[in-house]
């Protein structure tokens, strides 16, 4: 709380908006961890609920992989599980200029810059998308079942997220333990990228590990099809970014990223991931996908450059967080082009 305070107090001659916006964040987040229970309590309680103690018994398990064969942090984060009146955690937004697929950024004393902006209520994150749009920006909303204090506080498990498949929580956890095990101050894209090659890989261990053949096989078709989708938006951006470099008129520009879109969002792979999405395909859209999509196949090659062995791996990715921005994405995205066989 002391932490919490002294933040507030710092912002005291920042404006109004900034003060409330850090004042719901601080107290949503103490909100969250004021329904924390430990899940020995609850697994001791005989009125916890048979499915849910279940999944924390299964969450339980995986907290122990994570950290004993996934060599991620072994702390006080998913030891303890909080119950919510709500479907997500938060609702983020990202925000692009009109004809840019760079997002734009917020910067905060401990995450440092990143991409999107979290709020707990949904109302408060469609209040802000709708001032970002009256600017003329694109904006992206969506829900997050979960986030990382970076191991600053112990996360909980969460209600948003504890009753879904196995493997989809297994990877939820192991997410983001990776953030706990490096995380860079202004990279959205590296820090996402490296948490989705530790899901990817973790799960495949995971569920290797205790003999679930099939359930390997659908989650391994799950992140092809993954891939095949981050493939068709890579080929969107690809387009866009040689559009928003042209010298035309605006009205003209307009146009064409109009149609741009309309084909994305007619292509059948689009509209298998994008149900539920309330606001059709724009820039804010493709700079949020980038950020977990960029620079995992270079994660990939690192690892498989590093013979699968995960503490070579975390040692060669701490090696790149320490590199400047410019530098550490260059030789993730050389690794994979085959222009460098390792990293340095």
């Amino acid at each position: 709380m002391k932490r919490a305070s002294a933040l507030l107090l710092a912002l005291a001659l920042a404006g109004c908006e900034t003060i409330s916006y850090y004042a719901q964040a601080v107290g949503g987040h103490f909100d969250l961890k004021a329904r924390s229970r430990p899940l020995a309590e609850l697994l001791a309680d005989s009125h916890t609920p048979a499915d849910l103690r279940e999944r924390l018994v299964l969450a339980q398990s995986l907290r122990e992989f994570a950290s004993h064969k996934l060599a991620l942090p072994d702390n006080g984060s998913y030891r303890s599980y909080a119950d919510l009146d709500r479907p997500y955690v938060v609702w983020n937004v990202v925000a692009a200029a009109e004809f840019s697929l760079k997002a734009v950024e917020s910067c905060f004393p401990v995450a440092g810059c990143v991409t999107y902006r979290g709020f707990y209520a949904r109302a408060d994150a469609e209040r802000h998308a709708a001032k970002a749009r009256e600017q003329g920006l694109d904006a992206f909303v969506y829900g997050v079942p979960a986030y990382s204090t970076l191991g600053i506080f112990d996360d909980p498990l969460l209600s948003t997220f504890i009753r879904w498949g196995d493997a989809e929580l297994a990877r939820l956890v192991f997410h983001e333990l990776a953030h706990h095990l490096v995380y860079v101050k202004g990279d959205t894209a590296f820090n996402e990228s490296f948490a989705v090659a530790v899901e990817r890989e973790g799960v495949r261990r995971w569920l290797a590990s205790a003999g679930r053949s099939d359930d390997l096989a659908k989650f391994l078709q799950a992140r092809e099809r993954e891939r095949e989708f981050a493939r068709l938006l890579a080929e969107t951006r690809t387009r866009l970014d040689a559009l928003y470099s042209m010298r035309i008129t605006s009205e003209e520009m307009r146009e064409r990223k109009r149609a741009e879109f309309e084909r994305l969002a007619a292509d059948p792979v689009y509209r298998r991931h994008a149900r539920g999405y309330v606001t059709g395909p724009n820039n804010a859209l493709l700079a949020a996908f980038a950020n977990y999509q960029q620079l995992v196949p270079g994660f990939e090659r690192a690892l498989a450059a590093s013979n699968g062995d995960l503490q070579t791996f975390y040692a060669r990715v701490k090696a790149l967080s320490r590199l400047d921005k410019a530098e550490r994405t260059r030789q993730l995205e050389d690794q994979v082009s085959g222009m460098s066989t390792t990293l340095r």
